[in-house]
């Protein structure tokens, strides 16, 4: 389908975004941007790489006219330096809007240079959320004539556990179009959109790569937390008779101490730490070496490079975390030889993993099960919620003041309840607004 043919895009744009060779529309753009021109408030869920960013700047270079008004009319959220110095990057590419200006505010020494950059005029503000929440806070920018509120890399966003102020940024937006693009939508991330994307329509795209990589079988457990994780594994690890020989993959040394007491601690099992760092600890200098102990049962690896033949020895490969990298995970559970059906790759997952599950799937060119939570396993949030709740005393309710007995109001200048205009910030940083 051509662009022309059911997405309005203005001839300006349309020669732009066909002359730098975006010829035809991605998956994503021909489900969300019709919506978005419609005016709805919309959920985007897709792959790395899928065009989510190039869907928004589509719209937004679409819906903002050509007299450029210097006050902000676009805020986008997103997680990091680097997108937003992308996401500006890729305004460059494809607006043909050359009046537009756009400002993008991230963590760097001091606030002044990009307060004072937000004073000369900007329609468009890329940020990431502290930063903004930051600026907002020092009346350095203007959400009274925001139209579009956008939060891209959502997922990203909450694993860097910025949550807090996108809710504040979102509820300070009187009035405006919100989007919200995501590789992955979990518990966590729905808690953050929720309040402010209640009516919001839902639009999923999936690109898996036709290049199949062969695996191990693999079964996926989709988990609430660190503590889940271990009762998990500990229940696994109980059968002798099934897990004979196990490789536990981790992040850290951290992790990897912990799993070694708890499992040693728990039951008769008998743990070892690859490349030992500490006499505290058994250890084996090679998965080899670990494959034909008697007694050894558990071999858990923290931050090391692995030669694929001897893990062509162990029945089972327990990902406890996932590598930053999918690279690292897919060399791990590729089957190289595909006689051998022995070897099963076993992953356990929490809210904030699932990207890189996705990245690894659509890199593998295939899903991987999803597995059922075996009984008995304890879910370590609701028994702690359930202590906390069973051991709190119960509390006396406070009375609420009442004005004129010890009580003072805030003065209207400390109340935080304003929301100055552009021009009227410019006033007040003695800059003058062009």
């Amino acid at each position: 389908m051509a662009w022309s043919e059911k997405l309005k895009l203005n001839k300006h744009l349309l020669n732009k975004i066909i002359g730098v060779g975006y010829t035809t529309p991605r998956e994503i753009q021909q489900k969300a941007l019709g919506r978005i021109y419609g005016g709805q408030d919309l959920i985007a869920i897709g792959p790395e790489g899928c065009g989510k960013t190039t869907t928004y700047v589509l719209a937004v270079a679409n819906r903002i006219g050509y007299e450029a008004e210097g006050v902000p009319r676009v805020l986008i959220l997103v997680p990091a330096k680097e997108h937003v110095i992308e996401v500006i990057s890729r305004f460059g590419e494809l607006n043909s809007n050359k009046h537009l200006s756009i400002v993008g505010l991230y963590p760097t020494p001091g606030t002044e240079a990009q307060m004072n950059a937000l004073a000369d005029g900007a329609d468009i503000v890329v940020a990431t959320p502290d930063r903004a929440r930051a600026i907002y806070l020092k009346l350095g920018l203007n959400l009274n004539k925001i139209e579009l509120f956008i939060v891209d890399d959502a997922d990203q966003i909450v694993k860097q556990g910025l949550q807090l102020p996108v809710a504040e940024l979102a509820n300070s937006i009187t009035k405006a179009q919100r989007l919200v693009f995501s590789e992955v939508m979990h518990d966590k991330l729905e808690k953050m959109i929720m309040p402010f994307m209640e009516t919001a329509a839902t639009v999923e795209v999936e690109e898996i790569t036709d290049a199949k990589i062969d695996t191990y079988p693999q079964v996926l457990y989709h988990l609430p937390n660190f503590g889940t994780k271990l009762n998990l594994l500990n229940l696994f690890m109980r059968d002798d008779e099934l897990f004979t020989k196990t490789v536990v993959f981790v992040n850290t040394r951290q992790t990897a101490e912990k799993i070694y007491k708890t499992l040693q601690n728990r039951q008769d099992t008998t743990v070892a730490l690859l490349n030992t760092w500490s006499i505290e600890f058994k250890g084996f200098t090679s998965v080899t070496e670990f494959a034909f102990s008697e007694q050894a049962r558990v071999l858990v690896i923290a931050e090391e490079k692995v030669a694929e033949e001897g893990l062509r020895q162990i029945p089972f490969l327990v990902h406890f975390e996932l590598p930053a990298e999918k690279e690292v995970f897919i060399d791990r559970v590729a089957n190289r030889d595909s006689a051998n059906a022995e070897i099963m790759a076993i992953t356990f997952a929490t809210d904030i993993e699932l990207t890189l599950v996705k990245r690894i799937e659509q890199a593998t060119g295939k899903k991987i099960p999803l597995g059922e939570l075996p009984e008995g396993l304890v879910i370590e949030q609701e028994r702690k919620t359930t202590e906390v709740k069973a051991n709190q005393p119960a509390k006396n309710k406070v009375a609420i003041p009442v004005a004129g007995e010890a009580f003072h109001a805030k003065k209207p200048e400390n109340a935080k309840t304003y929301n100055y205009s552009s021009g009227q910030k410019a006033k007040m940083n003695n800059k003058r607004k062009h």
